[in-house]
């Protein structure tokens, strides 16, 4: 890691969450709780392709060919259904110098990646970019094959507190900000209301700097607006509450989420 570099914020499209003080620092841990479907995974996406800055992305969730047209379509604003058409076709040449811009991303598609697997990883890139990555996301927390199983409700929080332990230290080590993506209780996994910190699944609000809740506002006519709650903030504003969000727009045609206000 480069001498102060812990600390340093990474570049962040979400300009409503810099007024509400949330940064992605490096050397940090975060994490990012919404129901299914809500749009937690593109967050994410939209994040790591923002600054083009170096990135693993654990994507247990999301296939490689769901993850490559979502980046292209993101990238280059075209509709995600045409390039998706395009790489099945086998057609993708004129993708390619979009995506040689973003080299040192790297993704893997385990479904359930180990600890050591991780650690792997990590240090297969440090020998090939000279650098560990600046942005770690790993989508999702419990789909990491952890070393006890959870077979009750005790062990099971108890087991995400020793992964959340875990992802800090990498974070540290690593001088990454390392993201984590998880779920939220039954009552909110619907996604339509705001989602306390007491929403978290497992109630693991101990050790992350910062913990972000989504919910989503649906218009009918196949609009959808994101609502980002700051609902941990070790270093700005928090609202535990949910209530606190800022609003983005998301285009389903081009996968992008774009800053609608701030309703602080």
């Amino acid at each position: 890691m480069v001498k102060g570099a812990a600390g340093e914020p990474l570049p962040s499209p979400f300009q409503g969450l810099a007024r509400h003080e949330v940064e992605f620092r490096r050397g940090e841990f975060s994490l990012v709780a919404a129901g299914p479907g809500t749009g937690k995974s593109l967050f994410a996406l939209n994040l790591a392709l923002y600054g083009n800055v170096p990135v693993m992305y654990y994507s247990a969730d999301s296939n490689a060919a769901t993850q490559l047209t979502r980046a292209t379509a993101i990238l280059t604003g075209d509709n995600v259904r045409d390039v998706k058409r395009k790489l099945l076709r086998d057609d993708f040449g004129e993708y390619l110098a979009h995506l040689a811009k973003r080299w040192w991303i790297r993704f893997n598609y385990e479904a359930r990646p180990t600890l050591k697997a991780i650690e792997l990883d990590l240090r297969a890139y440090f020998e090939v970019f000279g650098m560990f990555p600046h942005l770690i996301v790993v989508d999702n927390i419990t789909n990491v094959a952890g070393d006890a199983p959870a077979d009750s409700a005790e062990s099971f929080t108890f087991g995400l507190e020793a992964m959340c332990e875990y992802m800090s230290d990498m974070a540290r080590y690593t001088g990454a900000h390392v993201l984590s993506l998880h779920h939220v209780i039954g009552e909110y996994s619907d996604g339509l209301q705001p989602i306390p910190l007491s929403g978290v699944k497992g109630k693991i609000g101990r050790v992350p700097n910062v913990i972000l809740t989504i919910h989503k506002e649906i218009d009918g006519m196949d609009g959808r607006i994101l609502h980002i709650s700051p609902v941990k903030n070790r270093e700005g504003f928090e609202d535990s509450s949910g209530q606190t969000f800022s609003s983005y727009a998301f285009n389903s045609t081009n996968m992008q989420l774009t800053d609608v206000s701030d309703t602080l």
